[in-house]
């Protein structure tokens, strides 16, 4: 199953439509090296090596600590690996997330995933947003499709964002792709004290008109625990586990969706990769609501 970001553009990205989220690759709080520094590496390898070509990271995990892992395992990268990146945010030793998002704070982040992942042009860069904030977003994205016309980047997607900033990227430029929270059982837009965590439900019929992959984060931290009655029983039925089934869901939800489940464990990678393999028929997606 491939999926083609930025179809109509100059130079079109086609991925397979399970990907790899490095996130869970640092160490406690998404801080510092990983545990088991070996076995990160031999999941960045294996992923790939079993069909994998679009890995997900950001400067601000660990910090640059994925991105680091991702050049020691990968690099020279193959012509097909697709790496998509996020600027927006940063972090304070207190490991808080921050908003980095200036003009200038734009630049800087570009070239620093341009330094530590050992690229000349970044291929899909998200601008997360994180929040409201002194810098409106037309300023974020303004800066961002300029770094795109100077040839440092090459697609620009935005994440963590609203139907209507959506529509406002969409008014000022091609938005390749668009990376929210989705899974299963939290589907939708989740407030909690630490602000707001869009969802992918609310953006996805506008992503379907305008052709654009969406990316889901978090499916499964948030796709399990609440996922109900259904999701075990039919998980149950197909001998396959609840994570397995979240991740076939998504795949059957929308020929758009790209999920990029994340784990630090090779045997939960495979389990992970298995996931595409099920089928599931229309009374299946019916059932599962």
């Amino acid at each position: 199953m491939n999926l083609t970001i930025a179809p109509h553009s100059a130079h079109p990205l086609t991925v397979s439509r399970l990907g790899y989220g490095t996130m869970r690759l640092t160490g406690p709080g998404i801080w510092g090296e990983p545990a088991d520094r070996p076995q990160a590496l031999e999941i960045l390898k294996t992923a790939v090596a079993q069909g994998v070509n679009f890995i997900d990271t950001a400067d601000y995990y660990g910090e640059d600590i994925t991105n680091r892992l991702i050049v020691e395992a990968l690099h020279p990268y193959s012509k097909d690996l697709v790496i998509c990146t996020k600027v927006g945010a940063t972090r304070r030793p207190d490991k808080s997330w921050v908003p980095f998002n200036t003009p200038a704070n734009l630049r800087t982040s570009i070239e620093n995933n341009l330094r530590t992942l050992k690229q000349e042009q970044v291929q899909l860069v998200h601008l997360r947003l994180m929040g409201p904030g002194p810098v409106p977003l037309a300023e974020q994205l303004g800066a961002m499709f300029e770094l795109q016309k100077e040839g440092k980047i090459q697609h620009v997607g935005l994440s963590n964002v609203s139907r209507e900033e959506l529509e406002t990227g969409l008014a000022m430029g091609e938005i390749a792709t668009v990376e929210n929270m989705y899974g299963y059982a939290q589907r939708t837009t989740l407030r909690d004290a630490h602000g707001e965590t869009r969802g992918g439900e609310e953006v996805l019929a506008l992503c379907e008109q305008h052709g654009i992959p969406l990316v889901p984060f978090f499916s499964l931290v948030h796709g399990l625990p609440n996922a109900g009655d259904k999701l075990v029983t039919l998980a149950k039925q197909r001998g396959v586990s609840e994570a397995q089934l979240n991740i076939a869901w998504l795949l059957h939800k929308s020929p758009l969706l790209l999920p990029i489940p994340g784990t630090s464990s090779l045997v939960h990678l495979q389990e992970n990769l298995q996931a595409a393999s099920i089928q599931l028929s229309t009374d299946d997606m019916a059932y599962l609501g």
